[in-house]
């Protein structure tokens, strides 16, 4: 990026995180995410870095907060309440560490991690034990006079009290802590926050009173402790988790303060204390993996210099202590730039946009490619070539273009319109009445063959050990290869010479290895999945709307693909959970000669197909969800498992799941069981159900 073009992307960055930040800490409204305005910040604090001269006393990275409302009475913090510099790495936590040592090279430096809570940072002061105030973050330096509403918080004493059990370590400073509580001043600094099941109970009722739901337990907590009227924050399920003791009284850690505060009556993040940085991420990978089954939403990691005078000595960078950063988790959504959009074209003829993206991390990986799902979509969102985009991923797949922020526009973005030919073949693109995606009907079109034989040979289908898209590449671009049948004449003749013959360089770039080892294993992979079960059979013909779960209907009801081959419409009405478009489907496909010869072909050269497995009834209309890393089985074969006894897998939670298998590490999937009444059972309990 030219120094030009930089400055004029710092002035819009600016302007657009200081109209989302007034939003957020001062107006208490959210049109973009928190994960978003992060990314914008983090963009700026990146340029800013790079381009120091153009550091101005207005930007973002500069401040703190908003200014306060009018509606409450200022107050001003004995010890400003500063902001923590965000990190998204390992190599930016290592980076920081570096740069510690730096200043302080004779220093072994430990550290304290605690939960970054996604609430709203008060600070709460006691006069000779009792509250008199409790203030809000506001600018950093003079924040909102909010005791009324923090008073009616039942997890904020009104008078604090010395608990007895104080560790030995801690006992020299217990005098003192009393003598304080009784004649002095003690300031406590956390967060006020909504467990997520009152946070979604809340909601409900709501929504039954027509009322407009919250969007995020933030924003609730923030809108209650900000009412004029106490009784409205007491009436809402809110609590309150102490981080921080202001007032010194001997502690030379901030690890003590964490143990002093429960027995001064305030819960606390227990935390963990790290001797190094490799502690530190051990940590951090664990809280990531466990986030979603805690009660309360947390983003991150706070991890402190735990030594509270080399904190002090370290002071302040910006608005920032350098003794301190907030490790993100992945982000589900961020910011990057499109630079092209492309058309990709699907094996049943599914013409998809795709984004190509300034690579941008995302839920812990490096994303280049974001989907813009179809033409429709792309005009709903107004998405142009050029534009700074908000890309989202949930769960597993493959992450789309979600908004444009077109505050950020220069002008050179370009307008993208879907072709009126298919790419690939130049047959004319079609949209079928009543769908949203254009489609290429061209049966012996390159690209749709090219999916097709991805599908053929994925897991699910003809489990090819070995035989990825990028191999099928090569085997299609030598001519080894045009169709599946091709896959099981091939030899290892065929295979080896790739590595390293003349004539195809471009090969040898990518099959490097393949000697007669790897082209042997290879080889077996194919001969040993020619035999194959009726389901995987069914699946593996690519046959549009037929999924595992449809497969395994066909194959139970017909038995033989003969009898499904000859189905007709009124057969296929019979099957309970195929509709109308599915048969119509089926029917269809069986109808094309190319395709029964298809079949035929596969047969010629040895493809196996195996009767269906008997089919028991012990689960019989029981519908099963999968969370989490099981020990007996993968997730393949405890799927295999339930459609063997007459259940059905599926991969969302909802209110007609009877079971939810949970393994180590479960995912969200867990809380949303609960949260819908929905039976949780362990592994030991699913292997006994099976029995």
């Amino acid at each position: 990026m030219e120094k030009q073009e930089a400055k004029q992307r710092i002035e819009k960055l600016k302007k657009v995180i200081n109209y989302h930040r007034y939003l957020y800490h001062v107006l208490d409204k959210e049109e973009i995410s928190q994960e978003v305005l992060d990314s914008l910040k983090h963009e700026l604090y990146q340029l800013e870095q790079k381009y120091p001269e153009f550091i101005t006393s207005d930007s973002p990275t500069q401040r703190i907060a908003g200014q306060p409302l009018k509606e409450f009475k200022k107050i001003k913090h004995s010890i400003p309440m500063l902001s923590i510099e965000d990190i998204f790495s390992e190599e930016e936590l290592k980076d920081w560490e570096n740069y510690l040592k730096r200043l302080e090279p004779t220093v072994q430096f430990d550290y304290f991690c605690e939960f970054k809570v996604d609430g709203f940072a008060v600070a709460l002061v006691y006069e000779k034990g009792l509250f008199i105030q409790g203030a809000t973050r506001g600018d950093g330096r003079e924040g909102e006079d909010v005791t009324q509403n923090l008073k009616t918080i039942e997890s904020i004493p009104l008078e604090i009290n010395l608990h007895e059990g104080l560790k030995s370590e801690l006992k020299e400073a217990e005098e003192k802590l009393k003598e304080t509580i009784e004649k002095g001043r003690i300031e406590i600094r956390g967060e006020v926050y909504m467990e997520k099941k009152a946070f979604e109970k809340f909601n409900e009722q709501r929504k039954k009173k027509g009322e407009i739901p919250f969007a995020n337990p933030r924003n609730l907590a923030a809108g209650s402790i900000r009412q004029l009227d106490s009784k409205l924050a007491a009436c809402r399920p809110l609590k309150f988790l102490a981080y921080d003791l202001i007032t010194d009284i001997g502690q030379s850690r901030h690890s003590q303060e964490h143990r002093i505060l429960p027995f001064l009556g305030f819960k606390t993040d227990s935390g963990k204390k790290c001797r190094n940085l490799k502690e530190v991420i051990d940590f951090w990978q664990e809280i990531t993996e466990k986030r979603d089954s805690f009660p309360f939403q947390i983003d991150g990691m706070v991890i402190s210099v735990d030594n509270n005078a080399l904190f002090e000595k370290l002071g302040v960078a910006g608005k920032s202590p350098r003794g301190i950063r907030a490790f993100k988790f992945s982000a589900k959504q961020a910011t990057t730039r499109i630079f092209d959009i492309k058309i990709q074209v699907g094996r049943t003829g599914a013409i998809t946009p795709i984004a190509f993206l300034e690579p941008v991390k995302l839920g812990g990986t490096i994303v280049s490619r974001a989907t813009l799902h179809n033409e429709d979509q792309i005009k709903k969102l107004g998405v142009k070539i050029n534009d700074t985009v908000i890309v989202e991923r949930a769960g597993d797949v493959i992450p789309a273009v979600v908004k444009v922020l077109t505050e950020l526009r220069t002008g050179k973005e370009k307008k993208f319109e879907i072709p009126e030919f298919c790419p690939a073949c130049q047959k004319k693109l079609v949209r079928p009445k009543g769908e949203a995606i254009r489609r290429c009907f061209n049966v012996d079109c390159p690209a749709r063959k090219r999916e097709f034989l991805y599908h053929f040979a994925s897991k699910k289908a003809f489990n090819i050990d070995g035989l990825g898209p990028q191999i099928i590449d090569k085997l299609l671009d030598a001519h080894l290869i045009s169709e599946p049948k091709d896959l099981f004449t091939l030899k290892i003749g065929d295979i080896i010479p790739l590595e390293s013959s003349p004539r195809r360089p471009r090969l040898a770039g990518v099959l490097r290895g393949f000697g007669q080892k790897s082209a042997q294993n290879l080889i077996t992979a194919i001969e040993r999945s020619k035999k194959i079960p009726l389901t995987r059979f069914i699946y593996a013909l690519g046959i549009r709307h037929v999924g595992e779960e449809t497969a395994v209907d066909l194959a139970q009801y017909f038995g033989k693909i003969e009898k499904l081959e000859k189905a007709s419409l009124e057969d296929l009405k019979m099957i309970p959970n195929i509709g109308p478009e599915v048969s119509r489907s089926i029917v269809r496909w069986f109808q094309l000669k190319k395709n029964r010869k298809s079949i035929k072909g596969l047969a010629g050269v040895g493809v196996e197909i195996l009767k269906p497995e008997k089919f028991g009834q012990k689960l019989a209309g029981k519908t099963f969800v999968l969370t989490g890393t099981l020990e007996h089985f993968t997730r393949f074969e405890a799927k295999r498992k339930i459609r063997l006894l007459g259940g059905r897998s599926v991969d969302v939670v909802s209110k007609e799941t009877d079971f939810l298998v949970i393994g180590q590490n479960p995912g969200s999937k867990a809380e949303k069981a609960k949260n819908l009444g929905v039976k949780i059972i362990t592994e030991s309990e699913f292997l006994k159900l099976i029995k």
